[in-house]
C-alpha cells in the first residue's frame, strides 16, 4: 500500500461522529445539521427536467473534456462574471466532476513529488482536501496560519526562503472556507509575483464565489486578477469551481477548472487515465445551470435575508458578523470549541462543526481552536430556529 495512506487524518466529519459517539439529543427537539457544508435549497425545476430529458446519453462513453456545449457555457459564464476577454473553451476549461476530485487530482498532476523537500502551501484552516492531496503526491504540506488578529489571511511574508524553494503548489480558497475571507488585488498580486520568483502553480478554489452580499462588489477571482494585473496568459493560475453551491445541485457532482492553457494540456492527460469524464445528462444540466443567472440570484436572495435575520439575533450571544461573502459563520467560542459543539448537539440537537477539527497546528497555533464553523445551509426557518436555541445554549455557559 501507498504508504503515505497512513498520514491521512480522519476526516472532520469522522472525528464528529466520534465525538458525538455517546450523545443522545432530546427527542423532542428535531434535529437541526449546521456542520456541513451542503446546499439544501431546492434543486430548480429546469435543471431537474434537463437532466432527465437528457439521460438517453448514458447509453455512451463521454469524453474527458466534455461536450463543446458545455465548455462553450462555462467559458461564456467566466466572461460574463468576471469581465474577462475571449476565454479559449478548447483549451482553457476542462469540466470536472465537482471541485473536490480536480482540487486532489491536480497535485497528483502537477507535483513532482521525487524531487528532494517537495512541498505544497495550504491555508489553515482549510478543506481537508489540500493536505490529503500533498501527501499522496508525496509532498509535505506546509500551512499558513490565518489567525484573527491578521483579519484571518494568510501573511505569506511569514514563510522562509528555503521553504519558497522547495513549494510546488499553492492552495488558497477565496471566498475562505470556513472564514468567508477574500483574496484582495493587492494580496493577488503578491502571489502571482512569489509565483514568478519560485516557479509554483495556484489552485484557486473559488467554489462559494456566488454567495456574497453586496452586487455592486462581487467577489474577485484568481483569473480576473490576473487579467486585471497584466497576467493576460493566466501564466501558472488555474481556479476551480462549481454548480454544488452556485445552483444548490451538490449530487450532480459539476464544476471545472479554467486558466493557463500550458498547464491543463497536461492535466488534460492525467485525466484521460483518471476516468473522471462528467456523464451526458449531467453535462445537459451544468450546460443550462451555467446559462442562467436568474435562479443563482434567487439563491442569493435567501442566504442574504438568513444572514440578515440571524446576525443580530446572535450578536448579543455570540461575536457573530457578516463574512465577505460564502454562507459560514467562523465564530469564537466562550468555550473549547469541542466543548461548545459537544454540549450544544447533546442539549439542543442543533449540529455545528468545531473549528480545530478544521485546522492543524502548526507554529505552536491551531488556528481552528476555539471557533466553530456554522452552517446557514437549511432553510430559513429552520436556521432561525437553530439560532433560538443556540441562544438559550449560551444563556446557560
Amino acid at each position: 500500500m501507498n504508504p503515505n495512506l497512513a498520514r491521512l487524518q480522519s476526516y472532520p466529519f469522522e472525528k464528529l461522529r466520534a465525538l458525538f459517539a455517546d450523545v443522545e439529543p432530546p427527542a423532542h427537539l428535531k434535529p437541526i445539521r449546521l456542520s456541513i457544508g451542503e446546499p439544501q435549497h431546492p434543486t430548480p425545476g429546469f435543471i431537474r427536467q434537463t437532466l432527465a430529458d437528457n439521460l438517453g446519453g448514458l447509453s455512451s462513453y463521454p469524453a474527458t473534456l466534455g461536450s463543446d456545449a458545455l465548455r462553450g457555457a462555462i467559458a461564456h459564464w467566466l466572461e460574463r462574471r468576471y469581465g474577462l476577454p475571449k476565454i479559449d473553451p478548447a483549451s482553457q476549461v476542462i469540466p470536472v466532476a465537482g471541485t473536490r476530485e480536480a482540487l486532489f487530482a491536480f497535485a497528483q498532476c502537477v507535483v513532482d513529488g521525487g524531487r528532494p523537500g517537495a512541498k505544497v502551501l495550504c491555508p489553515n484552516p482549510f478543506y481537508q482536501i489540500y493536505e490529503g492531496a500533498a501527501l499522496l503526491a508525496n509532498a509535505e504540506p506546509i500551512f499558513i496560519n490565518n489567525l484573527p488578529e491578521n483579519d484571518f489571511g494568510s501573511d505569506f511574508s511569514s514563510i522562509d526562503e528555503a521553504t519558497w524553494r522547495d513549494i510546488q503548489l499553492v492552495y488558497v480558497c477565496s471566498p475562505g472556507n470556513p472564514t468567508g475571507r477574500l483574496l484582495k488585488l493587492d494580496e493577488w498580486k503578491t502571489l502571482f509575483e512569489l509565483s514568478d520568483r519560485y516557479g509554483f502553480v495556484i489552485a484557486a478554489d473559488e467554489c462559494y464565489s456566488e454567495i456574497y452580499f453586496d452586487d455592486a462588489d462581487k467577489p474577485i477571482g484568481g483569473l480576473e486578477a490576473a487579467w486585471r494585473l497584466g497576467r493576460t496568459d493566466f501564466r501558472n493560475v488555474v481556479m476551480f469551481s462549481s454548480l454544488s453551491k452556485r445552483s444548490n445541485v451538490p449530487g450532480m457532482r459539476s464544476g471545472f477548472v479554467a486558466g493557463d492553457a500550458r498547464i491543463l494540456k497536461d492535466f488534460l492527460l492525467y485525466r484521460t487515465y483518471h476516468g473522471c469524464a462528467l456523464n451526458p445528462a449531467v453535462q445537459a444540466a451544468s450546460v443550462v445551470a451555467w446559462n442562467d443567472e436568474e435562479h443563482v440570484e434567487e439563491n442569493r436572495r435567501l442566504y442574504r435575508d438568513k444572514f440578515a435575520r440571524i446576525t443580530p439575533m446572535l450578536q448579543p450571544w455570540l461575536p457573530v458578523s457578516l463574512p465577505d461573502a460564502g454562507f459560514y459563520y467562523w465564530v469564537r467560542t466562550p468555550i473549547p470549541d469541542t466543548e461548545f459543539a459537544r454540549r450544544l448537539q447533546a442539549e439542543y440537537n442543533v449540529t455545528v462543526l468545531p473549528g480545530s477539527y478544521l485546522a492543524r497546528e502548526a507554529n505552536g497555533v491551531n488556528p481552528g481552536a476555539g471557533f466553530v464553523r456554522i452552517a446557514l445551509v437549511a432553510d430559513t426557518h429552520e436556521c432561525v430556529e437553530a439560532a433560538a436555541r443556540i441562544i438559550d445554549f449560551c444563556k446557560t455557559l
